[in-house]
């Protein structure tokens, strides 16, 4: 059988609606349905249109031994990340333009010969790479998709000696790891099922596929905060791993087997439904944007700042209806058909991330703790300078590219957000990954508002310090307690290092004033103003701000092989505290004010925004919003705060607390344990409250005008979430 298809966007479109509005009606039975998945697989390789003349180039740069000049096939190390597969690039290049009737090589005997030799030498030389990777993925995907293509014309033996390579493709193969790269790899091989017309296999291999949607927290795979974890050092890889070769592979089966006797079940897709809009969007700048929060080792790589794509949103909408509404808005989001709406808090318990949005910006905190590792180590070479990037990291997007491929001219001992000794030079690479020291690091949060907790010690330096974070609707509050290290060398806080994007204003000592291009250490400092965020220091405190041209190259940051060592300059906006040499209990305080303009926020910036910071300490960090009427706290030990005359609240353990009032009447309380460690937390608080909960008890003292809250706390798989008490 012979597919000759115009890979024409208007005819694909009519197709895929065809096949889907049809498939009930025509693939009851195993043989009719593998017959339409096969369809719907080829008119998917077979999309977008064929440019002759780059078919040519390739043609052109073709030997008559079967190789194509300027590919470097000796190469195999990991970072030179497998040249070889342009090889195969080139193979199904060739192979679409042969099965495009609008192509002028469509069925031309020429280019099959081409084909035919350009197969005939990789199955001779059969190139095995370093990284499992490109033997176990990348070589079988490109020969399956070539195979579905064009394998029913390139001689049969031809094509059946590239099964060796495609096999490798195995269930049983060292790559097939449970969670992203085992749907990856079962996918391939049900690909190459199809094209061995292998009913009862192909079958058994679907099922795998879908098996894989199952929450797995604790091991590779979703965790039941709805992040994803690809390894056992348990770091987010929500929106690579767990985005691209997890939630995008699956749902790419789960539209292909649509309408089947294959289709997955409702409560698998809705359960990936659940994931993308709980775990992947909102890891991601409004949905919209990536988030370089939660990159890794990939952070190193020049990338492209555009929307995420609405493929796969579009096919989650083929087989559900479940959350329609919101997939739909995530689809004109991406498109710029609308504007950003949502605000939330997220705590990802299960990976130390937390996450904050409002409608006009987005920021996160990045930490680790006892329970998982800082970073992924720098695996085939990017991500080199990657070590500080967990250690509290607070990324702040108003538009979604304020750091937008900043990283050749970055400070890496100055990553925003984070405290950090000031050494000579990083560690090297291999001592990247590291495990938390410390438990007492996470956050509580209702959905709406959140506070966030970091008992820090650095694996690297030593450094220690007492890290917290307060957000509220138009700003949030940073506060850093006990700073210490032993070693000789300055400890810097930076609050932020962003591209330098229009003017600095500050005000100093009662003078505002807008700086020229520079670094220095300016004194009595009040606030300061760049790209519509202000930052607000409580007291007045002395900064090092740098607004200047720095330099670098992306071949510095990674050691992968033909990277670019052209001087990268970029103009950067950089602000921090120095703690000095060696401190012993060094503290900051300051406020962010997002999406404000320098007028605004000068006019705004006299009264601290009705913020007061009860307590900084190694104790106690608290944060009273009046406007908001809310207490944000952290108790990193038993104690008891004076939120305002006539309320107080005590907590007989470590935790945290969140509460709103109503007038002189407490309307919410949430609590969280980030320690992990307490079954139950034992909360009292000022005035008398009646609650009936389960997994509560309230016990109010009408002699003392106090009311003691004995609240479970969640265990198991949700151990760090919090609870939130209506009253």
């Amino acid at each position: 059988m012979k597919y000759y298809l115009k890979p024409t966007a208007l005819l694909c479109f009519f197709i895929f609606i065809n096949s889907v509005v049809n498939a009930q009606a025509v693939a009851h039975d195993g043989r009719s349905g593998m017959t339409l998945i096969k369809s719907r697989v080829i008119i998917e390789l077979m999309k977008g249109t064929v440019n002759d003349a780059q078919v040519r180039q390739i043609i052109s740069t073709y030997s008559p031994e079967g190789n194509f000049t300027g590919i470097d096939y000796s190469d195999l190390s990991r970072e030179a990340g497998f040249p070889q597969q342009k090889h195969l690039s080139n193979l199904f290049s060739l192979a679409k333009a042969y099965q495009t009737s609008s192509s002028a090589f469509y069925q031309d005997a020429g280019i099959l010969k081409t084909i035919e030799g350009a197969v005939a030498y990789w199955v001779a030389k059969d190139y095995v790479g370093d990284n499992w990777h490109d033997n176990q993925i990348t070589t079988p995907t490109w020969l399956v998709n070539m195979l579905l293509i064009i394998g029913k014309d390139l001689n049969r033996e031809l094509a059946m000696k590239t099964q060796k390579m495609i096999g490798r493709a195995s269930l049983d193969a060292s790559g097939a790891r449970p969670s992203g790269d085992r749907i990856v790899i079962a996918g391939i091989l049900a690909k190459n099922l199809l094209f061995l017309d292998n009913l009862d296999a192909f079958e058994k291999v679907i099922k795998v596929i879908e098996g894989e949607i199952k929450f797995s927290t604790g091991e590779r795979g979703m965790q039941q905060d709805y992040s994803f974890h690809h390894r056992v050092d348990r770091v987010n890889n929500t929106t690579s791993y767990g985005y691209g070769k997890y939630a995008n592979a699956f749902g790419e089966w789960s539209f292909y087997v649509a309408g089947t006797k294959y289709q997955f079940s409702k409560e698998k897709i809705n359960q990936l439904v659940d994931y993308f809009l709980e775990g992947i969007s909102k890891q991601q700048v409004y949905g919209i944007y990536e988030d370089v929060s939660v990159k890794n080792r990939d952070i190193t790589s020049k990338s492209v700042f555009q929307p995420r794509g609405t493929l796969e949103i579009e096919r989650l909408l083929i087989s559900t209806d479940y959350r329609k509404a919101e997939l739909e808005e995530l689809i004109k989001l991406r498109k710029g058909e609308i504007k950003p709406s949502k605000s939330f808090a997220k705590f990802f318990w299960q990976t130390e991330h937390f996450v904050f949005q409002r409608p006009n910006f987005y920021t996160t905190v990045r930490m680790f703790s006892t329970r998982n590792y800082n970073m992924e180590m720098p695996y085939n070479g990017p991500g080199k300078p990657t070590h500080h990037r967990a250690d509290g990291t607070n990324y702040l997007l108003l538009k979604g590219d304020e750091y937008h491929n900043i990283w050749p001219v970055y400070d890496w001992q100055k990553v925003s957000g984070t405290t950090v000794l000031q050494k000579p030079k990083l560690h090297g690479p291999q001592d990247i990954q590291k495990k938390g020291l410390t438990a007492f690091v996470g956050a509580v949060t209702d959905g709406l508002y959140g506070a966030v907790a970091f008992d820090f010690k650095s694996p690297h330096d030593g450094v220690e310090a007492k890290k917290a974070w307060f957000f509220f609707d138009e700003e949030y509050v940073c506060l850093g307690s006990d700073i210490s290290s032993d070693v000789k060398l300055p400890v810097a806080t930076t609050i932020n290092q962003a591209l330098l994007r229009g003017p600095v204003t500050v005000m100093q000592e009662g003078q505002q004033q807008e700086l020229p291009a520079g670094s220095r250490k300016i004194e009595k400092l009040k606030w300061v103003h760049h790209n519509r965020v202000g930052y607000l220091f409580p007291a007045p405190a002395t900064l090092q701000l740098a607004n200047q041209v720095a330099t670098g190259t992306w071949a510095s940051i990674t050691d992968q092989k033909n990277i670019s060592t052209a001087l990268v300059e970029e103009p950067v906006f950089n602000l921090w505290f120095n703690h000095g040499n060696s401190p012993a209990s060094a503290s900051y305080q300051y406020i962010v004010v997002p999406a404000v303009d320098a007028a605004a926020f000068a006019a705004s910036a006299s009264d601290n925004r009705s913020i007061q910071i009860l307590s900084n300490t190694g104790q106690i960090q608290a944060v009273w919003h009046g406007r908001q009427h809310m207490l944000q706290s952290a108790f990193y030990k038993a104690g008891s705060l004076q939120v305002k005359p006539g309320l107080q609240v005590k907590l007989d353990s470590q935790g945290m607390v969140m509460f709103k009032t109503a007038g002189n009447q407490i309307s919410s309380v949430t609590v969280a344990d980030p320690s992990r460690m307490l079954k139950r937390i034992n909360l009292t608080v000022s005035g008398i409250y009646n609650v009936k909960k389960e997994g509560v008890i309230c016990l109010p003292d009408q002699l003392k005008k106090e009311t003691l809250l004995i609240i479970d706390l969640p265990q198991g798989p949700w151990a760090g979430s919090s609870v939130t008490l209506g009253f």
